[in-house]
């Protein structure tokens, strides 16, 4: 007899916990399983990756309106979620400012509206044996869904995330498992939640080599072909944590030096992207650092860059870092809290300086020195980074 799982996330816009959803959907063990898929909004370019044995289940209306604008959700007429949503905006901007969060009231926005929506959101009828909350915040699953066992995904560095934590712990304790994609992104998660101790277990981000080869044999477009050209290439959401600020004044300082043949590209999109412009414009990059903006299938453009680079302020465990190693690239990231769970630093790759400096002491080193990149190219194309055996973990769970 199969069991029945169900996964759940908001979306499948372009992002890194989309695209590790879709290399463990493509990994899944389908002739044991039934796997149902809850996306809350069906949109986003990733829908079209989603394997065919995977059941899809239709939009619950109610269950989409959370990113959302507010304007929309009235023209939809979900005038009392809405109404959460304003009220949810309204005192989260009061809890913002009386915890002076660098980033604003984002999170705990999400997280007030999602709590006081809860009692206005249907239930799913069925029942499953295991019930997957693949993206943070956890509450439909916690509240809407009935399983067995209930399990929550952590992809990101807890002690850095700008959160009501008291009122995100009445969430976990909902759960049975806590799975974190790192030790070093499980630590983080445990100094913020001591009291879940328990309830954690590490399951990576599964890698499947021959998707990603596979994907990046397309020819990319809008990235230069010029022998002389020395292409970075960098993947990621638009915003202050992914530190692409750093990456604009470490350019300008670069060619400040005479190495004006390097050309930067910047995979992603969202809010970020005006102060980014400005910054380009500001640092005369405007032909040399380069938006490409959202693409369904980044892999064409990591295989053929002369140097992959991580430049953020913090991570949970980077997908694309994993994947760039396993297109045989020079990498080169910062040294956020849990870089060194990343990779293995003058093995796999160089960790630098979180810093400008740091990224400019470490791109140039790697830019000069053709041994060094040779050495950290041969030494990642001789390792196996499948780890499919890691959904083993997840198997005996479910059992």
């Amino acid at each position: 007899m199969k069991k029945n799982v169900l996964i759940a996330v908001y979306n499948m816009e372009i992002g890194g916990i989309e695209r590790s959803l879709i290399n463990m959907l493509d990994s899944f063990d389908y002739d044991k399983y039934n796997v149902d898929l809850l996306i809350y909004h069906h949109v986003g370019e990733f829908m079209s990756l989603i394997p065919k044995s995977v059941n899809v289940l239709p939009e619950i209306a109610k269950y989409s309106v959370f990113r959302k604008p507010v304007a929309l959700c009235l023209k939809e007429k979900q005038y009392s979620l809405a109404f959460t949503r304003v009220l949810a905006k309204y005192i989260a901007e009061i809890k913002s400012k009386s915890m002076n969060l660098e980033e604003g009231s984002g999170y705990i926005q999400m997280q007030l509206a999602q709590k006081y929506s809860s009692f206005l959101l249907p239930k799913l009828e069925k029942h499953y044996d295991v019930a997957i909350s693949y993206a943070w915040p956890h509450d439909i699953v916690a509240y809407k869904v009935r399983a067995n066992k209930k399990i929550a995904w952590v992809h990101t560095d807890y002690s850095k995330l700008e959160i009501d934590n008291e009122l995100d712990l009445n969430v976990w304790d909902q759960f049975d498992y806590i799975a974190s994609v790192s030790d070093a992104c499980q630590n983080s998660f445990l100094s913020t939640y001591p009291t879940l101790k328990k309830k954690l277990m590490v399951v990576e981000n599964i890698t499947s080599p021959n998707f990603i080869k596979k994907m990046a044999e397309e020819k990319p477009t809008l990235i230069e072909n010029e022998a002389e050209t020395f292409k970075i290439v960098s993947v990621g959401r638009l915003s202050y944590v992914k530190g692409f600020d750093l990456a604009v004044e470490a350019l300008g300082r670069l060619h400040k030096k005479g190495l004006t043949n390097i050309k930067w590209y910047i995979i992603g999109y969202g809010g970020y992207e005006k102060e980014l412009k400005d910054l380009i414009i500001k640092h005369n990059l405007e032909d040399s650092f380069i938006l490409l903006g959202k693409k369904t299938n980044p892999y064409p453009y990591i295989k053929n860059c002369d140097l992959y680079v991580q430049p953020s302020r913090y991570e949970g465990k980077a997908v694309t870092v994993s994947e760039a190693k396993i297109l045989g690239k020079p990498i080169l990231i910062t040294n956020y809290p849990t870089a060194s769970s990343q990779l293995e630093n003058g093995i796999e790759g160089v960790i630098c300086d979180l810093s400008v400096q740091g990224l400019v002491k470490g791109i140039e080193d790697l830019y000069r020195d053709q041994d060094l990149k040779e050495l950290l190219v041969n030494n990642i194309v001789r390792m196996d980074y499948s780890n499919c055996f890691e959904l083993e973990k997840l198997y005996r769970v479910i059992s």
